[in-house]
């Protein structure tokens, strides 16, 4: 996408003035909310400080993938990884999962794969001439659903159904899944055959879509070293925390503050994707056939807080915002098959847009 997408910077007219307003008045009004205890805030940032040690030992580099882990289990969210094949997608869910003491299943997805392999079944006992409910591999907190794309479009409906419900439904009977519950699916983006591409509807459910990129040389030597030391067998040294820490970091995600001038930028920047918004981007239609829906606003700013909270803030600021809107937005814009064409990647739609939206 060219620079004159972006629009020109003008001064900002009456229509605008809500957007600005500076921080001070953000960190005015949180002390007067008083949310967040201090207790609490160096509880949040200890625990988090744990999982973010724990899966440095695990996984080399991605730092972008924590972010956007921690963030999305936080949130309460699911998230989509998309990457070839060798980036520690597996080994990243496993080490998560172990960092906060959480049950771990993960399901390879094929096309033969049918729901109830996932959500679980009846199975008929012969001793008690009765029917027993065995629970499916969903029933977890944490699990990886490898190359979903792979599975049928009823299988995939299935776990979407429970990823948003929170619940099964086996046999007429009501299961709650755990919680925490979180998923974190895969998809192979260089293999397109025998696969079923997740419709739009259905992307939107994921909190985030984070694309991960080769290690940086320096990291892959890193990888080979601590592979051939064994390091990457040894026991981890920090203790994991436990699940009800999630819980308590997942409530504290809900309370930290969050500025009306905030929202009111979160909205604008929701309504710029649609093509409308306090600065219209010219010909942005030509790019974007459908953009954000307001469960697009709501995960930027649950991301948002998610952030904040690992900043070791109470309150949100814009910068919490933009640093994750790639993987929260590059899923929920659809690109007209001019922009397909013409390869005019969602990151820079997703760019163009933050660029032009005047920050508070």
């Amino acid at each position: 996408m060219d620079a004159s997408a972006t629009g020109s910077r003008s001064r900002p007219g009456r229509s605008e003035v809500w957007l600005a307003q500076p921080e001070q008045q953000h960190r005015q009004r949180v002390d007067e909310v008083g949310t967040i205890s201090e207790s609490d805030t160096r509880r949040a940032t200890g625990l988090i400080a744990r999982i973010s040690n724990i899966f440095g030992q695990r996984v080399v580099g991605q730092d972008s993938l924590r972010v956007a882990l921690i963030s999305t289990m936080l949130s309460g969210g699911h998230v989509l990884l998309e990457s070839v094949p060798g980036l520690a997608k597996t080994t990243a869910a496993q080490t998560l999962a172990g960092a906060v003491s959480g049950t771990f299943h993960r399901i390879q997805c094929t096309p033969d794969l049918m729901p109830n392999d996932i959500v679980g079944t009846q199975i008929f006992n012969y001793a008690t001439n009765d029917f027993t409910i065995q629970l499916g591999p969903v029933h977890a907190n944490f699990v990886l659903l490898d190359e979903i794309n792979r599975s049928s479009a009823k299988t995939q409906s299935a776990m979407l159904e429970a990823m948003q419900e929170k619940q099964t439904s086996i046999g007429g009977e009501v299961f709650a899944l755990p919680k925490p519950f979180m998923v974190l699916a895969t998809q192979n983006p260089i293999e397109e055959e025998g696969t079923y591409v997740l419709p739009e509807a259905q992307m939107d459910r994921f909190l985030m879509k984070e694309v991960l990129t080769y290690p940086t040389p320096n990291e892959e030597v890193e990888i080979l070293e601590l592979t051939s030391s064994g390091a990457f067998t040894h026991p981890i040294e920090d203790e994991p925390i436990g699940l009800d820490d999630v819980m308590f970091l997942q409530q504290l995600v809900n309370r930290v503050y969050v500025d009306l001038s905030i929202k009111q930028y979160i909205v604008a920047l929701i309504n710029t994707t649609r093509g409308g918004g306090p600065r219209p981007l010219p010909n942005f239609n030509q790019h974007v056939r459908v953009g954000a829906s307001p469960r697009g606003g709501i995960a930027l700013m649950r991301v948002a807080q998610a952030v904040a909270l690992q900043e070791g803030r109470t309150y949100v600021v814009p910068d919490d915002v933009k640093k994750l809107r790639h993987p929260v937005l590059r899923h929920r814009l659809v690109r007209t098959y001019d922009a397909l064409a013409n390869n005019v990647a969602p990151e820079s739609l997703v760019d163009a847009v933050f660029a032009t939206v005047p920050t508070p």
